[in-house]
């Protein structure tokens, strides 16, 4: 067999062979070896490892595997006498939503202009823009939550510059990636009738990114929605608050009406969005 295509060949098929067929034509054909016993093996060899290194206990699993039968029994057996309580804390928590979205889309769309190659042609500050957006992407909303706590104080103001640092990454560098496709014929054009990269941008790429940024905004807010209800765990406002004070009580049927609540709420949300989406993009 020539050489060059043996060196071709994938690694697997180098090491097991095809099988070599003769048809009843003359034709000679090969039938690689089946690689599911190989990648069963793999999987099962990571599985075991993972298991030695992490001491998982499936014993242990299996013996309390019915206190989450008993958790969740009590938690879709919500307490909806409970419910009063839900509601400043679920309102503080869209409001920090709300809030966090608009300023971090606000300052996501300037950050993404300097992050595109196709609109900075400065090497230095395009790098040094995409190096802050990596930071501020690699930190979980969480993270700023607890450090802007510290910062700020408890409450929701630390809740509010989480999501704003958070949604300020998400939409930043999706922003960007959006903006490199582009058409830059238009831009070009308003720079050579003397528009500075400001004016041109506004008139030439703005349209065409505006469907895409009005998403990837709509976007982060349902996922703000959801990330906001767990920033008062380290005491950034929100309902947090309650899911941990009733979780520590072990009170899971008032857990239970938090949970079911906030479902509902962030399916709504979800519903007004694809609403909004169908009118506006």
């Amino acid at each position: 067999m020539d050489k060059s295509k043996t060196e071709k060949r994938p690694l697997f098929d180098r090491i097991f062979k095809p099988e070599v067929i003769t048809l009843d034509s003359g034709h000679v054909v090969e039938r690689p070896k089946s690689r599911t016993p190989l990648i069963l093996l793999a999987l099962a060899i990571t599985i075991y490892v993972s298991i030695l290194l992490t001491n998982f206990d499936i014993g242990l699993l299996m013996r309390r595997i019915h206190e989450l039968g008993f958790i969740l029994g009590q938690i879709f057996t919500p307490n909806w006498k409970y419910f009063p309580n839900v509601i400043p804390l679920l309102i503080i928590t869209i409001k920090m939503s709300i809030t966090g979205t608009l300023i971090g889309c606000a300052f996501g769309l300037p950050l993404a202009i300097f992050a595109s190659s196709n609109i900075n042609r400065n090497k230095a500050t395009l790098s040094i823009c995409r190096f802050i957006l990596s930071i501020i992407r690699s930190i979980p909303t969480l993270i700023y939550a607890l450090a802007f706590s510290l910062i700020f104080g408890l409450g929701a103001f630390a809740g509010t510059i989480s999501i704003a640092f958070f949604t300020l990454g998400i939409v930043a560098k999706m922003l960007y990636e959006s903006i490199e496709t582009i058409d830059m014929g238009p831009y070009e054009a308003m720079q050579s009738f003397g528009a500075n990269t400001l004016q041109s941008f506004w008139a030439a790429c703005m349209p065409q990114i505006l469907p895409q940024y009005l998403d990837n905004c709509l976007y982060c807010f349902e996922l703000n929605v959801r990330a906001s209800s767990i920033l008062g765990y380290v005491g950034a406002g929100g309902l947090g608050i309650l899911i941990s004070q009733r979780t520590s009580l072990r009170a899971y049927h008032d857990l239970g009406c938090i949970l079911l609540t906030l479902f509902i709420v962030v399916w709504l949300i979800d519903l007004l969005n694809d609403w909004i989406r169908s009118k506006i993009i």
